[in-house]
């Protein structure tokens, strides 16, 4: 289950741990215990986060392509 969760989540507490140099799980408690205060709202964060990471990956590996003139 944790494997599948580290797959298909999109990796942005990972990421946001790395940058702010704090465990992932404290940042992954954090998303889930204020999803719980606050109705769902850090999900619609989470997901906008999750958008632009994707983005600026696309746009990383469509600017270093062989093909891109």
């Amino acid at each position: 289950m944790q494997e599948f969760f580290k797959k298909y989540a999109f990796g942005v507490c990972t990421r946001l741990g790395e940058k702010l140099n704090v465990p992932t799980s404290s940042i992954r408690l954090f998303f889930i215990y204020s999803s719980f205060l606050t109705f769902g709202s850090p999900v619609i964060l989470y997901l906008g986060l999750a958008f632009i990471m994707n983005f600026r990956k696309l746009l990383r590996r469509r600017y270093n392509s062989l093909w891109y003139y």
